[in-house]
């Protein structure tokens, strides 16, 4: 089987003037650099538009693109927007996403680009919305938010939370232009996507995307799908998300995201999930499905509670979802992120599925014989060094207790000459799992700043470290040499495969 290898860089981490990285001229740049660096896939998370808390796990919509992430400079040379527009913008402080300014001065100049292209590009949007039906619902959400004042669904009046169709027919004439701009805005989105992601296969790169389990209580899919969740006759969660307590988080994780009504879903032929998936699919190569224990037994905490230690656990549907999924998307590859609280059913659900599952190298030094161990490793995995929720390596280096790094410096034979976080990447590097995945803030040797989240934080830190500045050819030429040494070139895996 093929070794290949990758790097997990999320579309805002990228370095832009604007605030935020975007799909623009900086993101083709990364994918050359992926190229240089003889990768073969680039691993994003959730692209989806953010809220509240700006996790891109919580989304407002399962099928709409982040806003933010649209290339204000694609739309100055298109005529959407005028330099003088961007005067009195501001943007944040270098190295960091500032939520609150893409709020405050980037949505308003989307604003401006759709009242220009509302007649500019009126026959291409006109085209595109018609060819994508969800967006007409997904607008009127939007548009229905911002006419009460962004609270959520459930404090609108009731005839637009409970969708009654005369009210909802009113507000689509009395809403039709706000409705127009947030399509208008997933057009330009999904029109810089798709010819990013041409240009990532391009160079040979496949886009590694992440599927969130659960969507957010305040989405336009819970709204127009409530019978799906579990709700009771008010439309409240009788249970939300989460996990139980563990050595990290002495109160569990409380997500707090409705919980679906797997008996339901089932009902249907999970005709929701295999859309879902089936969109999922058009956007990325490989589709990563986020907290897949949770498939098998899901972790219910009682509506209201403030912790999630009063949980428990309740059966998921486990391969009958599996297989409507795969049968859904028969070509499409997948990843389970199968980290947590792993029982014997959790495992005979991986290894039923036949998905690759995940190793994590910053976990592996925690016990003398665990499963995270490189030799223990397994060829149908994908081995990181750490993911989103964890410490950069250099962070776990500086943190980690004594015995832990004493152990792995004994394991991997580490030292200063090579350096301990290049050698904690060989270490992921040299196993036999079929794809090893780095986060870019590891090759870089980023420390604490560059941690993505602290999972069960509410931080502005969280979600917002992003590059100044793309990485240099050194550095790629540094990685297509371990990924050389260790067979993982896109080249060898191309060989690899034509010869089996």
């Amino acid at each position: 089987m093929a070794r290949e290898s990758g790097i997990l860089l999320h579309i805002s981490s990228l370095p832009s003037p604007y605030g935020i990285g975007t799909l623009g001229k900086e993101a083709y740049s990364f994918v050359d650099f992926l190229a240089r660096a003889g990768q073969s896939y680039w691993q994003i998370l959730p692209i989806g538009p953010t809220s509240v808390g700006d996790s891109p796990y919580q989304s407002a919509s399962i099928y709409a693109g982040n806003p933010y992430f649209i290339d204000l400079d694609a739309l100055l040379a298109q005529g959407l927007l005028e330099p003088s527009d961007f005067d009195d913008t501001h943007w944040g402080e270098p190295g960091r996403v500032d939520y609150g300014a893409m709020y405050y001065y980037r949505l308003p100049l989307l604003e401006r680009a759709y009242n220009r292209g509302r007649s500019l590009r009126r026959d291409e949007f006109a085209a595109w919305r018609q060819a994508n039906a969800w967006v007409e619902d997904y607008g009127l959400f939007m548009a229905l938010k911002r006419k009460f004042g962004m609270l959520p669904f459930s404090q609108w009046p009731e005839k637009a939370a409970r969708r009654d169709p005369e009210a909802l027919t009113r507000y689509r004439e009395e809403l039709a232009q706000d409705i127009a701009c947030y399509a208008f805005w997933q057009f330009l989105f999904y029109e810089q996507w798709e010819s990013l992601h041409d240009y990532a296969r391009s160079k040979g790169i496949r886009i590694i995307g992440d599927l969130p389990i659960y969507v957010t209580m305040d989405s336009v899919d819970v709204w127009m799908y409530p019978e799906l969740f579990q709700l009771d006759k008010n439309g409240t969660p009788t249970a939300v998300a989460g996990c139980p307590p563990d050595g990290f988080n002495a109160d569990g994780q409380l997500w707090g995201n409705p919980l679906y009504d797997w008996k339901k879903m089932e009902r249907t032929r999970f005709a929701w999930w295999k859309e879902r998936v089936r969109a999922a699919a058009r956007n990325f190569d490989v589709i990563r499905i986020d907290h897949f224990r949770g498939l098998e037994s899901y972790w219910a905490v009682p509506y209201g509670d403030e912790t999630a230690r009063n949980g428990q656990w309740v059966k998921g549907p486990g391969m009958k979802l599996v297989r409507a999924i795969r049968k859904a998307c028969p070509d499409t590859d997948f990843i389970a992120e199968d980290l947590g609280f792993l029982t014997d059913d959790v495992l005979k659900l991986l290894h039923d599925s036949k998905l690759p599952g995940m190793k994590v190298i910053e976990f592996a030094f925690y016990e003398q014989d665990g499963a995270y161990l490189p030799h223990n490793a397994v060829e149908n995995a994908i081995c990181y060094t750490g993911t989103h929720d964890n410490q950069t390596l250099a962070q776990w280096v500086d943190e980690v207790e004594p015995e832990v790094l004493a152990f792995a410096k004994d394991y991997l034979g580490l030292n200063a000459e090579e350096g301990l976080v290049r050698g904690l990447i060989r270490g992921g590097m040299s196993t036999v799992c079929r794809v090893f995945v780095a986060q870019l803030q590891d090759w870089m040797e980023v420390g604490a700043e560059g941690r993505m989240n602290c999972p069960g934080e509410l931080s502005t830190r969280n979600w917002s470290w992003r590059l100044r500045e793309l990485p240099d050819d050194a550095l790629a030429d540094e990685i297509y040499a371990m990924t050389c040494r260790y067979g993982r070139l896109a080249q060898q895996a191309k060989e690899t495969e034509e010869d089996a």
